[in-house]
């Protein structure tokens, strides 16, 4: 079992910064590749980003790519999201995920997960 806990959500205006962590328990960091979502009321969740177990490989969402950047420290067991230049339509509960996996291809469908965090609020104000 995985547990994740994440925190560094909150209010921000539009044009402002945030950044996620993700803290991982239960299982070596190292070798899961981790995930964040985000689902807004009344959507789906969709992907965000991804970083593989070594930290090499990333992918983004367009809708985020170029302002958002994912990362990890295998050594305090985290993952973090960092937000820049965020929107209105940020607007989410984000989630991070969490698999096992030594591969090197980028996951970014839900159902490549098998654990998940409870989510933090991120509101961007106009």
């Amino acid at each position: 079992q995985v547990q994740l806990v994440e925190s560094g959500g909150g209010l921000v205006q539009a044009g402002g910064s945030l950044r996620l962590s993700c803290a991982a328990s239960g299982r070596t960091f190292s070798s899961l590749a981790m995930g964040w979502f985000r689902q807004a009321p009344g959507k789906e969740r969709e992907f965000v980003a991804t970083v593989s177990w070594s930290g090499i490989i990333t992918f983004y969402a367009d809708s985020v790519k170029g302002r958002f950047t994912i990362s990890r420290d295998n050594a305090k067991n985290t993952v973090y999201l960092q937000m820049n230049a965020l929107k209105p339509e940020d607007t989410a509960v984000y989630y991070c995920a969490a698999v096992s996996s030594r591969g090197g291809s980028a996951k970014t469908h839900l159902n490549e997960y098998d654990y998940w965090g409870q989510g933090t609020q991120v509101t961007v104000s106009s």
